[in-house]
């Protein structure tokens, strides 16, 4: 079997891939140079290292591009460490459909509750065609994606479920002392092992109320390695909690089916815990129930310093888990400075290490990588690579359009995920301009 990759063809498929990106590129230019206008004084060093290729070393490629190795981090300059709970909200609620096809076979789940179907067709309590597009599948799913792209070593995972069994007489828990949240593994950089406990929690399915407090509570005992800790702690770790949730605390106050006031105000004591002890909480909301009274998961984030983000569709978390940066990074962007040409297939992780692939021509290149931290802050760095034209072998070329294809399909979810960005924006500009209208109107009328 031959394959023939020339020069030409990729240069044209980098063309075709700066074009596709420019209009997702533009809001995050324009929005650096709007910061850039005003001084700022609070920004973070921004620290940069090139894992490969290193000096010196002479690249051989049947194409005419170099991969870029290496990371970034904002605030030190000491390599970081991360340690990740993932929160994974398994209650009744969550096995209704997410709005996408998660496993990709080319049928979207939808609730045959809602939909004209033959009678008979699906069980009487399905409320999701498919279950592995239900919400708990997309959750899953995003899991599975960010434990991809994290670094074995540098970061550790671990993860943990919660919900609330139910007295399906009263309402209530049914014991007072039952554990609402799960560790289904302790902290690890055995990211295989993690995947499998992954499969089996989507295996189990959802079932409960939500019990926002008992979950954060874990994720501390195990974060810091309280009494009772399966996990080892890092002392030098950066800590971090991942919540990921489809509605409001439940648990442990009264009815399951009810949030009361109390609840959030126990996830919000156990979100100060958290911040004591030095734990940011990235929290996020799926769907329309989540976003109605999103009050505990706005003030988990804000009080430990971390990111809430709200996930309308909750299909959509497959994009925005991967978008908040564990190393306060914002974007990286490679640059031959010899031949003037830019890579915008970069792949940037939540950890802050990146690869990426830059046009080169033969002989010594001029290499720049340049970081943007999430406060404003930047660097570059320069490095020589020196090229030279070689053959690939079958397989190398075959895993190489692979990487291909696959580049492809995350660069695809990233240009949604700045899409619905920035959709989120002109809303929100409206939604100003018609307040503003109004107050004037009202001030006429006056």
């Amino acid at each position: 079997m031959q394959f023939d990759c020339p020069v030409t063809t990729l240069r044209q498929w980098c063309v075709a891939a700066v074009l596709t990106l420019s209009a997702a590129s533009a809001a995050s230019v324009a929005s650096a140079a709007d910061a850039a206008s005003v001084e700022r004084t609070d920004v973070s060093e921004v620290a940069i290292d090139i894992s490969s290729p290193s000096s010196g070393e002479i690249v051989r490629n049947r194409v005419h591009v170099a991969a870029i190795r290496g990371s970034a981090r904002s605030g030190t300059r000491d390599p970081l460490d991360f340690d990740v709970m993932i929160a994974i909200d398994v209650s009744m609620s969550t096995r209704f459909p997410s709005g996408i096809d998660v496993d990709e076979d080319g049928e979207v789940g939808f609730n045959p509750q809602e939909e004209l179907v033959v009678p008979g067709s699906y069980p009487d309590d399905m409320v999701c065609s498919d279950l592995d597009d239900s919400i708990l599948g997309a959750e899953i799913r995003a899991a599975r994606m960010l434990v991809d792209s994290l670094s074995a070593g540098r970061s550790r995972v671990g993860v943990l479920t919660f919900s609330g069994e139910v007295d399906l007489e009263t309402g209530e828990r049914r014991s007072p002392d039952q554990k609402d949240a799960l560790l289904r593994i302790p902290l690890t950089d055995d990211f295989p092992a993690v995947l499998e406990v992954l499969e089996e929690v989507l295996a189990e399915g959802s079932h409960g109320a939500t019990n926002f407090s008992a979950a954060i509570r874990m994720a501390v005992v195990e974060l810091v390695g309280l009494t009772g800790a399966k996990s080892e702690p890092r002392s030098n770790a950066r800590r971090l909690l991942q919540f990921l949730t489809d509605g409001v605390p439940t648990f442990p106050y009264g009815r399951g089916d009810t949030p009361d006031p109390e609840d959030s105000e126990e996830a919000i004591r156990a979100a100060r815990l958290a911040r004591k002890a030095g734990i940011t909480i990235n929290s996020f909301a799926l769907g329309r129930y989540a976003l109605e009274s999103p009050v505990a998961t706005t003030e988990m984030a804000r009080l430990t310093g971390g990111a809430y983000t709200p996930v309308r569709n909750p299909g959509e978390i497959l994009a925005f888990l991967r978008s908040v940066s564990f190393a306060n990074i914002e974007d990286v962007v490679i640059t031959n400075l010899t031949t003037n040409d830019i890579s915008y297939d970069v792949h940037l992780s939540p950890d802050g290490s990146f690869s990426g692939f830059v046009p080169v021509g033969l002989g010594r290149n001029e290499v720049q990588v340049t970081v943007l931290a999430s406060d404003g802050g930047e660097n570059s760095v320069s490095l020589d690579v020196d090229f030279e034209q070689a053959g690939l072998t079958e397989n190398e070329l075959v895993a190489e359009l692979e990487r291909v294809r696959k580049r492809n399909k995350d660069m695809m979810l990233l240009l949604e995920q700045k899409r619905i960005q920035a959709f989120r924006e002109r809303q929100k500009g409206v939604v100003t301009i018609e307040a503003e209208d109004a107050k004037r109107e009202a001030a006429e009328d006056e």
